[in-house]
């Protein structure tokens, strides 16, 4: 795959309705049947597909692309079938609640991002900083803290979406994760895995 095509699927997977060949053009800043040649061969290898189209102003509707299951999985969650293995390890060596055991990873590894970041002290700044880590993690985070000043966390990348359809407990580990590094309360109220567009988290703190 051409590093134009890794970047058309990156911007597919940052915009959940997809985008036309207009918009994919400028993102990109190639023509616009550069960018059809490309989706072409994206969609002949089961990556791309057409989506919904969109009125464009009086004109004819243009038609938007976005990922297939195939092409998500292209995208940051490469490293998917790893966390397979681990999920399969943990299954075999621990029959006991799997939300708790994976809770608990997620909050081992939380102690360990932390360590890198001693200056963190109050629950804002710890938000700010989770929103970076995470989205160096893959999950394409942001922070959507509300105008009230509660703290919000949109994440349009499942790390494990593949796995968390098939098992909601996979989920513990997010909370787990983002509760210790913030040493706050989780809500996960909108998830992927659970049909939604993308994982909404809402941070409460303890302080």
């Amino acid at each position: 795959m051409g590093e134009r095509q890794k970047q058309l699927l990156k911007l597919l997977g940052q915009t959940k309705p997809g985008l036309s060949v207009d918009e994919l053009s400028k993102g990109l800043g190639i023509t616009r049947n550069a960018v059809r040649q490309h989706l072409a061969s994206l969609e002949a290898a089961g990556l791309v597909e057409a989506g919904s189209t969109r009125p464009s102003g009086g004109g004819r509707p243009q038609q938007l692309y976005v990922l297939t299951e195939l092409g998500k999985e292209m995208s940051p969650r490469q490293y998917s079938w790893l966390a397979q293995l681990v999920v399969a390890s943990v299954r075999r060596e621990d029959s006991g609640d799997m939300g708790k055991r994976m809770n608990e990873i997620g909050a081992s590894i939380a102690r360990q991002i932390s360590n890198q970041y001693p200056g963190l002290r109050t629950h804002k700044e710890k938000v700010e900083k989770l929103v970076e880590v995470m989205d160096q993690l893959g999950y394409n985070a942001r922070d959507a803290t509300l105008p009230g000043g509660e703290a919000v966390i949109e994440a349009e990348n499942c790390v494990f979406h593949a796995m968390a359809k098939k098992d909601l407990a996979i989920c513990h580990l997010d909370r787990g994760l983002m509760e210790t590094f913030t040493g706050g309360k989780v809500d996960h109220y909108e998830c992927m895995a659970r049909g939604s567009s993308l994982c909404r988290f809402k941070l409460t703190s303890n302080e």
